[in-house]
């Protein structure tokens, strides 16, 4: 039984104590209503830009030119249907997906569930811990250790977050993704990619992906777009918003909700094309077409761009991307400790025990491969994130298609046959994926 949101005025850093904070008066005019309800898409949207999709589609680009954009825009689009589900579960009942996981499954099945999140928040942290030793290695020509033990302080930035408004984390992620934006937008005008081919790229096409690695790279891609803390973090950071609970206000709040939700991952998807494109402009149109490391694609850019700033760009960006998702999955990591286990911790602590257990392999990875650690594992977050989203995707496809629960905005047949059709999809791409890697390691 949904329950009915509070209006506080004020809100702390994390989201169980912020339910309904944001509040427009009914009478406001439609762009306040709007405004209202932007915010949580570009918080979920930064799990879709973090530096484990960088590796994929740095690889893409450079090894198969623009001939593979086509799987970043449908992977994207993908994942808007299944975000916009996470939103209106939770606009609907009140409660997150890890709540009503723990409250409708089997004591067993929910602590596995937890498990497994809490893997994926980790894995996700590990790639994160990676991005930013590698930005600060080329910023700072620091180590890459001390790289990785730089990124311990970001404790520090959540820490004094800690009591802020939800609406200034979303202000601080807006930010980030501005930067990273504009410096994407800066840097394909310094490349100059044929735009033409860029369009073709844009068109669906079997022949892209008839052999092993480019389907390989495709599926890589489609794994490292839907994240499972992305899912349970959706639906509980839509209820920092104030909705009146009958169906009018419930149908309004997931109407302008949506258009966050399309409008942020749209965000996420040009980004992400970007960087595509600029490997594909860079690297594969000069005959570099073996770049698969961050590291070399960041030494390769300046002398074929002729100048320094794109490289400098290029890792700001990064560390950008890095930060913003840092926020992120610790906002995750709270909601799924809360919906399972029913704990409340602070922000702080949260975040240092996750990035305690990323750091842990990062810092192991370093020791012992050197740099090249980065590409490796890397990769190995991305398919431990891979084998965790069926179990994330199972529950709320279920609970959204039911009637008991959701009522009249339980999915229909249209959307059910979608949403199903993607769970086979994503699931067998996945486990494919994970196949692949464990012969390639082995």
């Amino acid at each position: 039984m949904p329950y009915k949101l509070p209006t506080t005025a004020t809100a702390p850093f994390c989201p169980s104590e912020v339910q309904g904070s944001v509040f427009v008066p009914p009478g406001a005019p439609l762009w306040k209503k709007i405004l209202q309800f932007a915010g949580p898409g570009l918080l979920v949207s930064i799990g879709y830009m973090d530096p484990g999709n960088w590796a994929t589609d740095i690889e893409a680009g450079s090894r198969y030119g623009y001939s593979l954009l086509f799987v970043v825009v449908l992977s994207s689009l993908a994942a808007m249907v299944l975000q916009c589900l996470c939103m209106r579960l939770g606009i609907v009942t009140g409660q997150d997906l890890a709540k009503l996981s723990n409250q409708r499954y089997a004591p067993w099945v929910a602590r596995v569930q937890w498990i497994l999140a809490e893997i994926s928040i980790i894995a996700c942290d590990l790639a994160e811990v990676l991005g930013g030793a590698l930005a600060f290695h080329l910023l700072l020509k620091c180590s890459l250790l001390v790289g990785v033990i730089l990124t311990a302080f970001d404790t520090v930035i959540v820490l004094g977050l800690q009591g802020k408004k939800f609406r200034d984390l979303e202000a601080i992620i807006l930010g980030l993704i501005a930067t990273i934006g504009l410096g994407y937008v800066v840097e394909l005008a310094l490349v100059k990619p044929h735009w033409p081919a860029v369009f073709a790229g844009l068109v669906p096409s079997w022949s892209a992906l008839d052999s092993r690695e480019p389907l390989y790279l495709a599926i890589g891609i489609l794994g490292a777009t839907v994240m499972p803390h992305n899912l349970y973090l959706h639906s509980s950071i839509v209820q920092t918003r104030a909705v009146k609970r009958d169906h009018a206000g419930i149908a309004q709040a997931i109407r302008f909700s949506r258009l966050d939700t399309i409008g942020a991952l749209t965000l996420a998807l040009l980004i992400n094309a970007a960087i595509l494109i600029l490997a594909a402009a860079a690297f594969h149109a000069t005959g570099h077409n073996q770049v698969t490391e961050i590291e070399d694609a960041y030494r390769l850019l300046a002398p074929i761009v002729g100048t320094g700033a794109a490289a400098v760009l290029f890792a700001v960006t990064l560390l950008a991307s890095g930060q913003s998702s840092t926020f992120t999955g610790t906002v995750a990591g709270q909601v799924i400790m809360e919906g399972f286990l029913n704990l409340k911790i602070p922000c702080w602590q949260r975040r240092l025990v996750t990035r305690a257990l990323a750091l842990i392999p990062a810092l192991i990875g370093v020791v012992v491969l050197g740099n090249g650690a980065v590409g490796q594992l890397l990769v190995a977050s991305q398919v431990v994130l891979s084998l965790q989203l069926p179990f994330a995707l199972y529950p709320l496809i279920r609970m959204t298609d039911d009637r008991a629960l959701m009522g009249a905005f339980a999915n229909r047949w249209p959307t059910r046959i979608v949403v199903w059709t993607l769970f086979v999809l994503i699931t067998a791409a996945n486990l494919w994926l994970v196949v692949q890697t464990v012969g390639w390691i082995a």
